[in-house]
């Protein structure tokens, strides 16, 4: 254990406070109960640049004023700021009317304005009068950052927030400072659109009005609006997110900061994703198919009675297909009308990550601090739990060893192989080329074992190579799940019969089908099952092709129109709360009343007691010895006519939220296919030009892109790009 850090004694305007050595001036002014104003500074960003200067503190012994932001508590420091020292307040007096030299003052026509650090203190700080009598600089506005993002490029003070987000913290380096002096400027890299997962945080950490978003420029003004405090539910990582109402409709969502689990950052989709609550073509009412007029609009009524004459047509042949994305209580109402109710046992479970990870539980900020992290499967991290990128890339920055093994891995290995790879690694005589890894896990304090892959059974072996390196605190393991309370399904599934149940199998028919949510569609049975049954019901926000083989089907709701509970990657449980009314009922009420009709007292509110702030539950049961796989063969190269294995993943800016998002169509993946750098170099394909994917009878015609990580013999695309491709395919020029 290591020791406590040494305290300090300082004095802040005559107020006298102890802190750890090093901690910083504007931190330790907290803990004293004393503001030192800021722009430029965010702890989150990194070391600190002193850039915007009004945090100018006047320091005993010093003849200048300091900007705090940049000086560390030292024992015996005394400190004064503006409250207390006239030097202190006229810097930053004259700081302001430096920043506002030319600003302009359109505040009531800004998106910032009443919600603007910049006006916030010039009201508090800033002089009273302004001595500009000259013409204000002005730009073209908006300039369009990308489809997302407008910048206004007058209102910026050169905070530097933004650079040193898309620099320091997503490291995509879009984002840069032009020019010097007076003619600096905010700009993309040559120009390009800021096409990027995170890019949208810059508008949160913009103190004034220059970067704001285009969904919601002009939408609302802060005095008409509510913020309610609620969960994204577009990934498994749960991120705590602020949605902004208007008139009963979502107008923006902003990030909301728990330290544990996003760490105050948001992707893109989870930020301008909600728009699709507004779509045209969105379900509003329920459908019946009625013979001889095909569907028809009914009322709710008729739908429940509708639905109560086909499953109990159905008797126990019953199958429920989940999306992965209903709240826990959604998947208990649905689970006890399936199992206890009408005596089935048979569904499509998205997700079912293996009890056995509980003894290994960790919030995802242990991922920060990690001396070694593990990263196995064959899907980006990015595309399927975007912050857990984010803390891999801060545990790198902290001088973390961070591997990944996988078809685009640091250490190439064939798509399929992450559970051998784990057994490997667990084994006390790995193989030569895992040797060295395995060394280093073994000997980490701190250890990240994450699993992204489609594999179920990755919980189960993730968590054997976790027992095995015997991974104590600040250590954790880390299944990514595929949806986003994938984790809660699961255990409202086991909690409402015996276990797991069973799969579909056989091609014998069904009594009926229950599709939950349009994203149950992702596994490619549902179909084909909706195809064999006699019955089907189904929930979704827009027309699909398992709800046009319903009999009935209910209009779906967002997770922003829902009550409930989700349970995220890490096995926490987070409130999640209705921010505005769905357009009927919700599916929790409804499969609380046709549970009742089949004898099961169903609550349809959600349960009490649940906070997004509270701790992650601690660490419980034991994990198995796991069995070592048969390992994947080796890889291979391409052969000669150009024969490759083929990866497949989902991307993060996909689905029917960002089809229904004109702004984000620029996000989603593009129609290409990543080959290896040797074989596109044997093959003589470059980036960008054509090639012909074909297996079978199935031909794609896709955009090449050459990516020198990826395994020989192997090729990546999109799902969305791969229908009707087979696991290996042949690729050759158009």
């Amino acid at each position: 254990m290591s020791a406590p850090p040494e305290q300090v004694t300082i004095t802040i305007d005559d107020r006298s406070v102890s802190v750890p050595k090093g901690t910083g001036l504007v931190e330790s002014a907290l803990q004293a109960g004393i503001e030192i104003p800021v722009f430029c500074y965010e702890p989150r960003l990194g070391p600190p640049l002193g850039a915007c200067r009004m945090c100018l503190v006047e320091i005993e012994g010093l003849p200048k004023l300091q900007a705090a932001c940049t000086l560390s508590a030292q024992d015996g420091m005394v400190v004064r700021t503006s409250a207390t020292s006239a030097q202190a307040a006229d810097g930053q007096e004259g700081v302001l009317e430096f920043i506002l030299l030319n600003h302009p003052l359109d505040c009531p026509d800004c998106d910032k304005g009443g919600e603007c650090p910049l006006q916030d203190l010039t009201l508090r700080y800033g002089p009273g009068t302004s001595r500009m009598v000259v013409q204000k600089r002005t730009f073209d506005k908006p300039i369009p950052i990308s489809p997302l993002i407008a910048l206004d490029r007058e209102r910026c003070i050169l905070c530097y927030r933004c650079t040193r987000f898309s620099e320091q913290v997503a490291e995509d380096g879009q984002l840069v400072a032009l020019n010097r002096g007076a003619s600096s400027i905010i700009a993309t890299f040559e120009d390009e659109p800021y096409r990027a997962h995170f890019s949208g945080n810059v508008i949160d950490l913009c103190p004034v009005g220059a970067l704001t978003s285009t969904v919601y420029r002009f939408r609302a003004r802060p005095w008409e609006i509510q913020n309610v405090p609620t969960v994204c539910a577009m990934c498994p990582v749960g991120c705590n997110v602020w949605a902004t109402t208007r008139e009963g409709k979502v107008a923006r969502v902003l990030a909301r900061n728990h330290p544990e689990v996003d760490g105050g950052w948001l992707c893109d989709k989870g930020r301008f994703a909600h728009d699709h609550l507004r779509a045209a073509d969105r379900l509003t009412e329920p459908i019946r198919r009625i013979r001889m007029r095909g569907l028809v609009a009914v009322p709710w009524e008729e739908a429940l009675d509708a639905a109560d004459e086909g499953l109990r047509a159905a008797g126990a042949s019953v199958c429920v297909a989940f999306s992965g994305g209903e709240t826990v209580e959604q998947a208990d109402a649905l689970s006890r009308l399936v199992r206890q109710g009408l005596g089935a046992d048979v569904a499509l479970l998205p997700d079912d990550p293996d009890p056995a990870l509980d003894a290994f539980r960790a919030p995802l900020a242990a991922i920060r601090s990690a001396n070694v992290c593990l990263v196995v499967g064959d899907e980006p991290v990015l595309e399927r739990a975007p912050i857990v990128d984010l803390w891999l890339r801060a545990a790198r920055r902290g001088g973390a060893e961070v591997v990944t093994v996988g078809p685009a891995g640091a250490i190439a290995a064939p798509p399929g192989s992450a559970a051998a790879i784990c057994a490997a690694l667990a084994a006390s005589s790995p193989p030569e080329e895992l040797r060295e890894l395995a060394r280093d896990l073994r000997e980490a304090d701190r250890v990240a074992l994450v699993w992204s892959g489609d594999d179920d059974t990755g919980g189960r072996h993730l968590a054997g190579l976790a027992a095995a390196l015997e991974l104590g605190e600040g250590s954790g393991a880390y299944f990514l799940p595929r949806t986003p309370n994938g984790r809660g399904v699961a255990q409202a599934w086991r909690a409402a019969g015996d276990g797991r149940g069973i799969d579909p199998s056989g091609d014998e028919a069904l009594g009926a089908l229950i599709v939950s949510g349009d994203e149950a569609l992702r596994d490619t049975r549902v179909v084909a099952l909706a195809d064999r049954a006699r019955f089907v019901l189904t929930t979704a926000m827009f027309m699909n092709e398992a709800a046009g083989q319903s009999h009935v089907i209910l209009p779906g709701t967002g997770y922003l129109e829902r009550d409930g509970t989700v349970v995220n990657l890490e096995g926490r449980s987070q409130r999640l709360r209705r921010t505005v009314e769905p357009p009927g009922w919700d599916e929790l009420a409804f499969f609380a009343q046709l549970a009742r009709r089949f004898g099961v007292d169903v609550d349809p509110w959600t349960r009490a007691g649940v906070d997004e702030l509270a701790a992650l539950p601690a660490r419980s049961g034991t994990a198995p010895v796991v069995a070592a796989p048969a390992a994947r063969g080796p890889q291979r190269a391409a052969g000669a006519g150009g024969d490759f294995e083929l990866v497949r993943y989902r991307a993060l800016f996909s689905g029917a939220a960002v089809e229904r998002v004109p702004q984000l169509a620029f996000q989603r993946p593009a129609a290409e296919v990543e080959l290896p750098g040797g074989d596109a170099s044997r093959l003589h394909i470059a980036t960008g030009e054509r090639v012909v994917l074909r297996s079978g009878e199935v031909s794609r015609e896709l955009a090449a892109r050459v990516n020198r990580r990826l395994a020989p013999g192997v090729a990546r695309v999109a799902e969305e790009h791969a229908d009707g491709l087979a696991d290996s395919v042949r690729i050759e020029k158009a």
